[in-house]
């Protein structure tokens, strides 16, 4: 299987998909582990997280396959949402919680 097939197989099988750099439990950058923090605070009981510095191919081929030029990535039901920026002020807005599979609603002021 080749890299794009690999995240193709992975948004299209799980709820939520985080391609960042590092883990949930360790984050290896700023904007993945903020990522994370956002997510769990918005009410994901389970996320599937792809370490993208696990792989060079990986890496390079989940920029083309969104067309989004940084990592972390976020896919929900197998839909792109968008990098941690994006996913910072849905949160905030509250459209983030909308989009999550059995999510139980989390203030916005507490992230």
């Amino acid at each position: 299987m080749d890299a794009k097939e690999f995240i193709h197989k992975t948004v299209s099988e799980n709820q939520v998909v985080l391609f960042m750099k590092g883990t949930a439990q360790f984050p290896q950058c700023g904007f993945s582990g903020r990522a994370v923090q956002i997510l769990k605070a918005a009410g994901v009981k389970s996320m599937v997280t792809v370490n993208v510095l696990d792989d060079d191919e990986v890496r390079q081929a989940i920029k083309d396959y969104a067309n989004w030029p940084t990592i972390p990535q976020l896919y929900i039901k197998g839909e792109f949402v968008g990098g941690a920026d994006i996913v910072q002020e849905m949160f905030q807005s509250g459209e983030l919680q909308k989009l999550i599979p059995d999510a139980s609603p989390a203030d916005p002021a507490n992230a």
